[in-house]
């Protein structure tokens, strides 16, 4: 099992560093600042003996229990300790350079990380299908871009920082420990695969913990998501304190499993020092047996004593920047988990650049991911070039199911299938079909932008002032428009929060008249207008459905009650079909429908 992990991690760590490749020059730059910063600290102990052997003469041979002229002491004094002030200068210069570079080198590969990382979760959001953004819990997916990505950038930064210059700094001193004597630092090899186990061990514990912190940080997002969403039903419904426990509870989790990291860390540092303080107590120990202190100089046992001590505080940062490193190897592996999730399937070769507009359903049967019950049963129907077809039947039945399957957003069909113009959508790509439909929703999307922009939203093209004055005058949105401050250039805010729901829709309606596509659908297109809003806007629907397919789904009667073929559709089957007066003579379910709606 241990084998296991440690080679998903070495996997991930591969993949992540696929996208420090294109920044080579700048790692290149990091690693030698580092290396330098490491060598640096390590050459500075070195220069510890001769400072004290050279620069001490008297002292030093008196440890080694030899007898030198003291003139000659004397001469290397001076000699030593008047190089020495401008060795140490040049040394913390080079030191501070090198600390400058690999500090920027980094934390640019950081920001540029985050950046190409945040960019590609966020467009294969923008390829993943409908049903996978259904399915997922909103919140998580946004803590992917957000706070997923931040811990992949500050672990690739911490760690590359401590992994290079402490390692460096490390395997320095244990070279000048073993250079000067091996046998006082024989220790080291007793005690270091004891500091490994304990690393080795803690590290998992710290995987596993960041993991579910990344899980609890996503509940914190999804309930403040959907309170700030829902504030005007809180604050009618007195629900402050119901959401106040909600998330009072998702903050508790996310506390509790950051402490249990922080458990983890604070244990495996100390514990780390004590081993270290082991093998420090055996080198004094050691240097007082008297074979020992017949090898020894002062300057060999300070420089020895001095690696020693330097040795600690870089172990205690590569321990401290292994729990970074693990959340980001855990965010890596959920990021990493998303971005291997299949996007729509596009495997159509068909182009169009315009369609005529014949759609036919051909006994098509559907199911959802995951369910059992066909939501689609036997469809089967023919819309001519320019006619209306409306959907009519209680919620739930599967109305827009079929006006989702026209644009693909749910995978393949379990029976059945469905064209335009005699060409399956299935054979069509899938940006070109799209093309081919307008679709006005019951749920309209605004962006937090200018009421132009949201009508030309993703418009093919260039488009005019005037095109979109005259979208806007056909959806009899100009009425409104005309009265707001800045016109055309009002700011709708988020979601459009800022207009009435019939102002949205009809918004989403000139959007429809400017797409100009050969394909329209209405889905509960009316549902937000009061009956004055409908009225109005019913010409500039009826000037829409012009020499246009129209798929309209309707629980407003009044509203289809031209269409040239009406479905009632009822449990994924169609029960009835045809004209408005055809169904009201036949006296079944479309006869009921009315008459609950109209009383006659």
């Amino acid at each position: 099992m241990s084998s296991e992990a440690n080679n998903e991690m070495w996997v991930v760590f591969k993949r992540l560093m696929t996208y420090v490749i294109p920044m080579k020059s700048m790692f290149i730059f990091a690693v030698l600042g580092l290396l330098t910063y490491g060598l640096v600290d390590a050459a500075f102990i070195a220069f510890v003996k001769p400072f004290i052997d050279e620069g001490f003469g008297q002292s030093a041979s008196n440890v080694a229990g030899v007898d030198l002229p003291t003139h000659t002491g004397f001469s290397a004094n001076n000699d030593i300790m008047m190089m020495a002030p401008f060795v140490v200068i040049v040394m913390f210069t080079i030191r501070g350079f090198a600390n400058f570079v690999s500090t920027y080198c980094v934390s640019y590969i950081s920001a540029k990380l985050i950046m190409d990382m945040r960019q590609e979760v966020f467009e294969h959001y923008l390829r993943l299908p409908v049903s996978y953004i259904d399915r997922e819990n909103s919140g998580n997916l946004i803590s992917r871009v957000t706070f997923d990505t931040e811990q992949i950038a500050r672990a690739s930064g911490s760690a590359l920082i401590s992994i290079v210059r402490d390692t460096i700094t490390v395997v320095g001193m244990l070279a000048i420990m073993f250079y000067y004597s091996w046998k006082l630092s024989l220790c080291i090899l007793v005690i270091g695969p004891i500091m490994g186990v304990v690393i080795s061990v803690v590290s998992k514990r710290f995987r596993k913990v960041s993991k579910q912190i990344q899980s609890a940080m996503g509940g914190v997002t999804a309930t403040t998501e959907q309170m700030i969403k829902g504030h005007k039903n809180v604050l009618a419904f007195g629900g402050q304190e119901t959401e106040m426990k909600r998330f009072f509870d998702v903050n508790d989790r996310n506390r509790y499993q950051n402490m249990k990291l922080a458990v983890a860390q604070s244990i495996s540092q100390p514990l780390i020092m004590v081993i270290g303080s082991f093998a420090l107590a055996f080198v004094l120990y050691a240097a007082s047996w008297d074979s020992m202190a017949q090898e020894l100089t002062a300057g060999t046992f300070a420089a020895i004593l001095g690696a020693m001590l330097a040795m600690l505080q870089p172990i205690k940062n590569l321990t401290r920047v292994n729990a970074e490193f693990q959340r980001g190897i855990a965010a890596c592996t959920t990021v990493f988990e998303l971005l291997d999730t299949q996007p729509e399937e596009d495997k159509g070769s068909f182009h169009a650049e315009r369609v005529e507009g014949k759609l036919t359903f051909n006994q098509v049967t559907f199911s959802y991911p995951e369910q059992e019950t066909a939501a689609l049963k036997g469809i089967d129907f023919n819309v001519e070039p320019g006619k209306t077809v409306a959907l009519v039947g209680r919620s739930g039945s599967g109305k827009s199911t079929i006006a989702s399957l026209i644009t693909r957003f749910y995978g393949g069909l379990s029976e059945g299938d469905i064209s335009i113009d005699g060409t399956s959508i299935y054979d069509y790509q899938l940006k070109s079909l799209r093309n081919q439909v307008a679709l006005v929703s019951q749920q309209v999307t605004l962006f937090n932008d200018t009421i132009a922009n949201n009508i030309a939203y993703a418009y093919p093209g260039e488009v005019t002032r005037e095109q979109i004055i005259e979208a806007a005058m056909l959806a009899h949105a100009m009425e409104f428009i005309d009265e707001l401050p800045d016109g055309l250039d009002t700011e709708v805010g988020e979601n459009g929060v800022l207009l009435s729901g019939g102002q949205r829709q009809r918004i989403a309606i000139a959007r429809a008249m400017l797409r100009n596509a050969p394909i329209l659908i209405l889905d509960e297109a009316t549902s937000a207008l009061d009956t004055e809003s409908e009225k109005a806007i019913q010409q500039g629907l009826d000037n829409l459905r012009q020499n246009r397919t129209s798929i309209v789904i309707a629980h407003r009667l009044s509203t289809i009650e031209s269409a040239d073929e009406i479905l009632v559709v009822e449990q994924g089957e169609i029960m009835e079909r045809g004209t408005h007066s055809e169904l009201l003579e036949r006296n079944g379910m479309y006869a009921n429908l009315y008459q609950m709606q109209f009383g006659e």
